[in-house]
Formats: structure tokens, sequence, C-alpha cells
């Protein structure tokens, strides 16, 4: 059976992507955010994970207000970067695990969760910076594949936290009972707190955000008891994307490690976060 070796939890600021892509990552605005993700960049060499399970919000580039389901797995053999209006990225396209996409959804099916079904999609900076702060530049072909899971943080109503929390626990009940012995990391990404419109443009919370990157190892219980409006009201609009680090984190054992843990703020309006969890067992 497939082995889950760990979680990642990581903001997706779409700015950090443009900071490597203009080779800015020391200068001394960027510096002290990267130089936080090296010691996870060498737990990810050191554990060589073969699929990377990634949960993630499109930001109106494959779904529109008009058409966004509540959860999404890609199912598609690959996946091009898409190109979000600064030209087309210059990274290589993601190689999706078909077998293991189309098995986690039979296994939430199973389970009385019902995604929309992506066989043709591309991505955006909600999977695209994840994988460079933890992978690196990836050159011509990523080390790993992917299997995308696309999470409403964008339209109202937003999933629930606790479903998300449940979500995780059904991913973990479809990787260990997949036919397989690789080697299986799952990332959570989104926020911290950021909200980018209305009157409380440019929100940012570091206490809570340093808190909530205690909980997410320690208490994950209570933070998938926390109502929606507590998330946005906490974290800012933009900032309930944490519910997406759930799924991640219901995918692991009660009991976790936190092997790294790092925290940088503002990054574009942003606080910016990253951690890595093993399962104490």
């Amino acid at each position: 059976m497939a082995r889950l070796i760990g979680g990642l939890g990581t903001s997706h600021v779409p700015s950090i992507g443009m900071a490597m892509d203009r080779g800015l990552t020391e200068a001394p605005d960027w510096k002290p955010l990267f130089d936080g993700y090296m010691p996870a960049q060498r737990w990810v060499r050191e554990q060589r994970p073969d699929v990377a399970v990634v949960v993630f919000n499109d930001h109106g580039n494959s779904f529109f207000l008009d058409k966004v389901p509540t959860f999404a797995v890609g199912c598609a053999a690959t996946y091009a970067p898409i190109d979000e209006g600064f030209g087309k990225p210059a990274l290589p396209d993601f190689d999706g695990h078909q077998d293991l996409s189309w098995h986690l959804v039979d296994t939430m099916i199973e389970q009385r969760f019902d995604p929309m079904i992506c066989q043709e999609i591309e991505v955006d900076h909600g999977i695209q910076v994840p994988m460079r702060l933890f992978f690196g530049e990836p050159g011509a072909r990523w080390p790993v594949r992917v299997v995308p899971i696309f999470v409403n943080c964008i339209q109202y109503p937003i999933p629930l936290p606790a479903r998300c929390y449940e979500l995780g626990r059904v991913l973990r009940q479809a990787i260990e009972s997949f036919p397989s012995d690789e080697r299986v990391v799952v990332l959570g990404t989104g926020g911290l707190s950021h909200q980018l419109q209305g009157s409380r443009a440019g929100f940012v919370n570091p206490q809570a955000d340093r808190a909530f990157l205690e909980d997410i190892a320690q208490r994950p219980d209570e933070l998938a008891g926390w109502s929606r409006e507590r998330y946005v009201e906490t974290f800012g609009s933009e900032g309930a994307e944490l519910i997406m680090w759930l799924v991640m984190r219901g995918a692991l054992d009660e009991r976790v490690i936190t092997r790294y843990s790092h925290y940088f703020v503002p990054a574009s309006m942003t606080g910016a976060g990253m951690i890595v969890l093993e399962n104490a067992s």
C-alpha cells in the first residue's frame, strides 16, 4: 500500500512566484522568507516522495464565479501552469497520477463526498508556488507526480472547516488503500491572514497566524470546530483559505511532530507561513 510520509502547509502568495521569477530570493525584502523554506526543502530531499497531493484553490483562472465546485479532483495526465496575466510561467507541466486520482475520487464517493472530476485543467499559483517552495526549481521535469484537490475558497458559501478536516481523513484512507509502494506527501496551501478588498483591505493578524501554526499541529480538532465566520474575522476574507490546511492535517495522525515551522510578514499584504509535520508514531 502507498505510504503517507508527512504533511506540508504553506502560503501560496503569487508575489512569491514573481520574486523567484525575477531572481529576488536573495534581496533583503525576500531573503528571510526563502531562507525559512531551506529546512523544508532538505526534508523533502531526504524523504524522497513519489507523489504530492496538493490541496489548493483556483483564483478565477480555471473556474470562475458562475461555476465553482465545492471540491474538485484533477484526474488528468498533465496539468499545464496557467498564464495569470504576467506571461506563461517558465515551468514544466505537472505530471498527474491518474490512477491515484481516480482511486481518491472513488474513495470520496464511497464516503459520501461528491467531487467534480477534472480530466483537463490548468493550474495557477495555488499549486505553482507551493511546489517551487518545497521542491525547488524543477528544471525540465518535476520530481513527483501530483494529485490536485481544488477547494472553493472564493465564492460563498465555502465549505465548513469540519468538512475539510473530514476530507483529510478520507484522503488518508485513499492513500493507504492504494496498491502501490509509493511515498506520498500532502500539501495544504493558502493563507495565512490577509484581506484584499473591502473596509479591511490590507488586514494582517500576526498573533493569530503564529497561534494557528501551533494549533494546526497540536489542536486541529479545535480549528476544525471553528465557524467559517470566525476564520474570516480572525484571518481576513482571503485568510479563510486556511481551511485547506485542515485537509492536510486531517490526513495525519492525531499526534504529530512539527519538524519545521516558519513565519514571515508581510508578503504582498499577507502573513506567510510554512510547516512540516510527521506522524508521531
